[in-house]
């Protein structure tokens, strides 16, 4: 079971600017816990998204020696892509791609099939800099607007995608409304008829909602799931302030129940979980 840490995710919609140095000692704490991946900035536009304007900068004040933890950028187009693409540090891109039309447009300003173009272009700057490219499947289990949403629509899009060489998709509960029921027929649609790809979950939920969720797409063969410190944060771009991130702390905890071996520092993470007390 492989847990991928978000303080991106956690901090992204905090209206108090946390300064650089603060961010770069939070992440120098959570790598040694030994996460497989941790999600830590993003080249996106600094007015959408001024939380996160200090990426490239926050970069060169992370101590990766000796760590095996991968680090993760998110972008929103080619050109945020080229520009994670410049930092060896990087070792994965993630993209946002949801498979609402609506929120494709509300979220990155571009339609479902302006997306897939994107892609395209990102998966080729991601091979060619030797970058991993994650894409994550926004509202992967349904939306609030009406817009089409089932199985077959989410394997109709992954499969497009996958043919520009990508294999790692993390299926985003981007509001929270993922039911029990479908996320174990997604997961187990999705890891039946492409077992060669990596599906991963990106919940976001309500305090009381996170078992049930985790639970049906682990026991649907899912091995990946994201989590954030203190299940803070969320999706602004939802505009859904009671829905957080799947607290890091459940996931460990379950982890251990399942009896999987995440080869965590435990100590590390409290000391990581502390430090990120006093950021926020």
């Amino acid at each position: 079971m492989k847990i991928i840490e978000c303080p991106r995710d956690a901090w992204q919609g905090v209206h108090r600017f946390i300064p650089t140095e603060k961010k770069a000692y939070y992440i120098n704490q959570l790598l040694q816990v030994g996460f497989d991946t941790i999600d830590f900035g993003s080249f996106v536009s600094a007015k959408a998204m001024p939380q996160v304007s200090d990426t490239a900068e926050l970069i060169g004040q992370l101590n990766i020696a000796g760590s095996a933890t991968k680090l993760l950028a998110i972008v929103a187009n080619e050109r945020g892509a080229a520009a994670a693409c410049q930092f060896s540090q990087i070792t994965d891109i993630g993209y946002p791609f949801s498979i609402s039309e609506t929120f494709q447009i509300r979220n990155a300003n571009s339609t479902i099939a302006e997306s897939l173009e994107r892609v395209k272009h990102i998966a080729a700057l991601a091979e060619n800099n030797g970058k991993a490219l994650v894409i994550y499947i926004s509202m992967g289990f349904g939306n609030p607007y009406g817009d089409a949403w089932n199985a077959e629509i989410v394997f109709e899009n992954i499969e497009k995608l996958a043919q520009f060489g990508i294999r790692t998709f993390s299926l985003a509960d981007t509001v929270g409304i993922a039911k029990e029921g479908d996320i174990r027929n997604v997961f187990s649609h999705m890891l039946a008829l492409r077992p060669d790809l990596e599906f991963g979950a990106h919940f976001h939920t309500t305090p009381d909602q996170w078992q049930e969720k985790v639970l049906a797409a682990y026991e649907a063969g899912c091995r990946r799931f994201d989590g954030a410190m203190l299940g803070y944060g969320g999706c602004p771009m939802a505009q859904d302030e009671l829905v957080g991130n799947m607290p890091t702390e459940n996931l460990v905890a379950f982890a251990k129940e399942k009896k999987e071996l995440l080869n965590l520092d435990l100590q590390a993470l409290q000391n990581a979980r502390e430090q990120f007390l006093q950021l926020i």
